[in-house]
Order: C-alpha cells, then structure tokens, then sequence
C-alpha cells in the first residue's frame, strides 16, 4: 500500500496544532500559542512549512487535509477554512472537517477511558452555551437549559474555564487532551465514508459572525 499522508490542523480554540500522520502513524504533533498581540493563526502557514520540512514531505505527497471548522474564534475558523481550501485546491486532494465540539468530546472520552455519555458545552457569549451531546451539535442554547439538561442526565460535564463556574464539569483548557490525534482519527473515518471535495469544505458558524 502506498503511505499515505494527512495534515490536520486546527486554529479555532485557544491553542493552535498542527498534525502530520503517515498511515497510521503520527509523525509529529506542533502547538502553538497566542504569541503577545499576535493570535496564534498567524503562524499557521509557517508551521505547517516546518512540519512538512522536518520530515522531507512535500505539499504534493499529501492526500487529505482535515480541519477544525469550529465554533470557536470567528478568526481562526476563518482562517482554517480558507488555508485548507486553498492548499486542497491546489493540490486537488481531499479535505474534510470535524466540529470543535466533536474533537473535544472524542478527545475527553480517550482522555478519561470511558463509555459514560460527555457533553459538551463552549461558551457562545450572551449567556449561551455551544452544545454537543448524542453525539450531536445542538446548537447555541440557552445557559439555564443547558442547566436542565445536565441535571435531568448522567453525563461527564467538558466545558471551558468560562463555563465551569456556572456549569461545573471540568475545563478542555486544563488537561493536555489529545486533541490533534483525535482531529486525524475523525478526519480519516469521515474520509472514508463521504465525499470530501474540498469545495463542500465550509466554516461552521452556528452564530453569524460580528460585524465589522
């Protein structure tokens, strides 16, 4: 069988990563963080650049590319989206993409070993929550009906440092969760069972962004 590569990355959260797997192997695994008043997606172009240079690959030996197409940063969905359209184009391979709200969850339930049901929730601002569970995004809900349905069920509470006061559970920005292994895990296993033209590739912007 032919190797094949997959670059994954990811600028949505608050913590950019960049992934290069062959076959089923991780090659390397690149964080990034805000650097002073610069946000982390300005380097994703020259992180990606060194992750393919370290290893000898070349943009052409790719064969899928897979994104965080979020909720998250308005900015980093935007520029994730863009850069992997443009690279997939270009190389006229496939790209695909996986919600935060899904790589978070898969990530926390490798992270805690377990089969218990997480939810998830981000904070959406105005008192809302970004909502994941049954393996389902739910949409941008209501804090006091996120409260409901937490207390109506048995779940493992994944929120953000935000929403841990108000929702309890525990922060993704406190534990060290595999988040580009589980990025490349859900990218291949969408790859294989839908069609991943990198023109269907779209930011998932479950609020319109601000203006301006």
């Amino acid at each position: 069988m032919d190797n094949q590569y997959i670059l994954c990355f990811d600028t949505c959260l608050d913590k950019m990563y960049v992934v290069l797997q062959k076959n089923d192997e991780i090659l390397s695994s690149e964080i990034i963080e805000n650097h002073d008043s610069k946000y982390h997606s300005a380097f994703l172009i020259s992180t990606i650049e060194k992750t393919l240079n370290k290893h000898g690959i070349k943009p052409e030996n790719l064969s899928l590319i897979g994104i965080n197409t979020g909720p998250g940063s308005f900015t980093g969905i935007r520029a994730c989206t863009t850069t992997a359209r443009v690279m997939a184009q270009q190389l006229n391979i496939k790209a695909a993409g996986v919600s935060s709200l899904e790589i978070l969850s898969n990530a926390y339930k490798k992270f805690k070993n377990t089969e218990k049901q997480i939810l998830t929730a981000l904070d959406a601002r105005k008192n809302m929550a970004y909502l994941y569970y049954d393996n389902e995004i739910k949409g941008a809900v209501p804090l006091d009906k996120v409260k409901e349905i937490i207390n109506e069920g048995a779940f493992d509470i994944l929120t953000d440092d935000k929403l841990v006061p108000i929702l309890g559970g525990v922060s993704y920005q406190s534990l060290n969760l595999p988040l580009g292994e589980t990025l490349a895990e859900l990218v291949i296993k969408k790859a294989e069972n839908a069609d991943c033209d990198w023109h269907k590739l779209k930011p998932l912007y479950i609020q319109p962004p601000p203006m301006g």
